[in-house]
This record gives C-alpha cells, sequence and structure tokens, in this order.
C-alpha cells in the first residue's frame, strides 16, 4: 500500500553556496558521516550531495512524518548502483522508500515513493 510519493529539484550552486557560506556545519546537519565518505569520492561533488539532499526532501515528501530529520535518513546505494533509503535512529521501521536521483551540471532532482512494510 501507497503511503505516499515525493518528489524535488535542488539547485546544484544553491547546495554548493550552502556549503562554502556554512562549511562542516552545514555538511554535518544534512549529511550522514557515511554520505559525506561517499561524496568525497565522486568528481561531482556538488552534483552528488544536491542529489542527496533531493533524495532526502522527497522522501520527507513521501513518508508525510514531520518528524524525521536529516539524520534519520542515509542515501546509500547498492551492488548494482540503485540508490537505496536507509532509515537510521530507529526510525522508518514501518516503510519502504524506493528513490531515483539524477542530476546534471546544474540540477538535481529525485523522486520517492514510501509503501507499508508488510
Amino acid at each position: 500500500m501507497i503511503i505516499g510519493t515525493g518528489v524535488d529539484i535542488t539547485e546544484v550552486r544553491r547546495i554548493r553556496a550552502a556549503i562554502e557560506k556554512w562549511g562542516n556545519d552545514f555538511l554535518r546537519r544534512i549529511f550522514t558521516e557515511y554520505e559525506l565518505k561517499q561524496a568525497k569520492s565522486k568528481s561531482s561533488f556538488y552534483q552528488h550531495l544536491a542529489g542527496r539532499f533531493a533524495a532526502k526532501e522527497a522522501i520527507f515528501k513521501a513518508a508525510g512524518d514531520s518528524s524525521l530529520s536529516w539524520q534519520d535518513i542515509q542515501i546509500s546505494n547498492d551492488e548494482t548502483g540503485k540508490p537505496v533509503c536507509l532509515f537510521l535512529n530507529g526510525r522508518g521501521e514501518h516503510i519502504n522508500v524506493c528513490i531515483s536521483i539524477s542530476h546534471v551540471k546544474t540540477y538535481a532532482v529525485a523522486s520517492a515513493v514510501a509503501t507499508k512494510k508488510i
């Protein structure tokens, strides 16, 4: 059963500007240590983080749980490269979320579909 859907588009320059202005305070508020480690290994660092940011925003919308925080969600990839959502801190125990992320030089977009776990 579908709980909700979400979509978000993010300008890469806004993520870059936030990082340049607030540095590690911004990065550690929005992204997990794992996500930051993954992003640092990418040549498209800002696009990668913008995609993760958009994915988290889409997940917030799809899950419909206003108590979720940035640190409750971690975006990683499975062995085939498909992006996956992992809930942390005991959150999201009753839902699955399927996500898709895409980015180009200036924009990142993500969509999410949340379903009840059976």
